[in-house]
Parts: C-alpha cells; sequence; structure tokens
C-alpha cells in the first residue's frame, strides 16, 4: 500500500514538473526527471516481490490519479481569477500545458510500466531469485527506452528543434538508467527486507499478462 501510494505521487509529480525544461550544464532535460526513475524503482520493487498482478493493479492507479489531477488543474485553469491575483498567467501555462504533458505522459507510461513489470516477471521466471540487479536495470532500460520514444514526440514535437528532441529523448533514458544504478544497492536492500518482512517473493506462473485484466490478483 506505502508504495503504491509513493508510485502513484511520483508519477504526478513527474507531470507537473515535466511542464519546465531544465539547462544540465549543456544538456536540456525536463524536471521530471528528478523524480520520475523513482516510479520505475517502484514497479522493479512490487513487480520483483508481489509480481505482475499486483504491479498492474498500481500502474491502472497511477494512471487514474495522474488524470484526476491533471482534470482538476484543468477545470481551476478555466475558471476566472480575481484582478488582484497576480498569478493566473503562470497558472495558465502550467496547468494549460499539462494536459499535453500529461496524455503524451500517460500514454508513455502505461507502455513502459507494463514493458518493465513484464520484463521483471519473465527474468524472476528464469532466473529465480539470482540476478535481481540484471532483471532491474534491463527492465529499466527496455521501460525507459519505450517511454522516451513515446513521450518525447508527444509532449515536445513542434515546441522545440527536433535535434534538441532527439538529444532530450537520449539523455532522459541514459540519466534515468543511470539513476537505477546509482541507487541499486539502496533498491536491492529494500526489496530483500520487504521479502521477509512480508514473508513473500511471488513467481508469476500461468498467469494473464493482459493488461485490462485488473481484478486478477
Amino acid at each position: 500500500m506505502l508504495m503504491g501510494i509513493l508510485f502513484c505521487v511520483c508519477l504526478v509529480a513527474s507531470n507537473l514538473l515535466g511542464t519546465k525544461i531544465l539547462q544540465v550544464g549543456p544538456f536540456p532535460l525536463t524536471a521530471g526527471v528528478i523524480v520520475f526513475p523513482v516510479s520505475y524503482i517502484l514497479n522493479d520493487c512490487i513487480a520483483e516481490v508481489w509480481g505482475f498482478r499486483k504491479a498492474r493493479l498500481i500502474i491502472w492507479m497511477g494512471f487514474l490519479m495522474n488524470f484526476f489531477v491533471v482534470a482538476l488543474g484543468g477545470i481551476a485553469a478555466v475558471i476566472p481569477a480575481p484582478p488582484f491575483w497576480e498569478g493566473d498567467e503562470a497558472f495558465r501555462f502550467v496547468f494549460g500545458l499539462a494536459p499535453r504533458i500529461a496524455t503524451a505522459s500517460l500514454t508513455a507510461f502505461l507502455v513502459g510500466s507494463f514493458l518493465n513489470a513484464w520484463v521483471m516477471s519473465r527474468m524472476k521466471l528464469r532466473h529465480q531469485e539470482r540476478r535481481f540487479s540484471l532483471r532491474a536495470i534491463t527492465s529499466t532500460l527496455i521501460g525507459e527506452g519505450a517511454d522516451s520514444l513515446i513521450f518525447f514526440p508527444l509532449a515536445f514535437g513542434g515546441l522545440m528543434p527536433a535535434s534538441e528532441l532527439v538529444k532530450m529523448m537520449v539523455l532522459q533514458v541514459t540519466a534515468k538508467t543511470l539513476y537505477e544504478i546509482i541507487v541499486l544497492p539502496l533498491t536491492t536492500q529494500v526489496v530483500k527486507y520487504i521479502k521477509r518482512y512480508e514473508g513473500v517473493s511471488a513467481y508469476d506462473e500461468n498467469i494473464s499478462y493482459n493488461v485490462f485484466k485488473v481484478n486478477d490478483l
């Protein structure tokens, strides 16, 4: 439950932060890179400990909560502000761009997150309790790669030069994968602790990978 809550918060925060472009040295990155990799680490933990079916539920909950927040922001943005409030333009910029960011992010998120969970699940069946680090990095690379290939053209196509768009895609995948590798020792210890505490380590044998079978727990 706690991981599910944190997962949803990270996704909502990443979409709102994604409306800002950061300049990190010579490289442009969306501010969502600050928090978004955490959602993939949580996805890894949930899929590793409780299996694909629980990960599927959490992914859809993240999708619905993000849609809810963006919808509320959109409603607030169209309601007129009093003349004395000077922040309306900035608010409209963030939440006016947020629906496009959210649409791109949610589409990319669903594809990337389900790929991430699927890779974790299939590799665990092959390796059993061994090689968690390998499947965590592999699943993140595949999931983040798919996420970036979908997100950036949908979110920023036409808003920046194509060369910058490609550069951002490559940098985002690289940065997020490096993030995963750097915090991997912590992730590994958290996963080991949860397995001991919960007494669970699921193996997804003979399950359906249909992403819409949310009631199959």
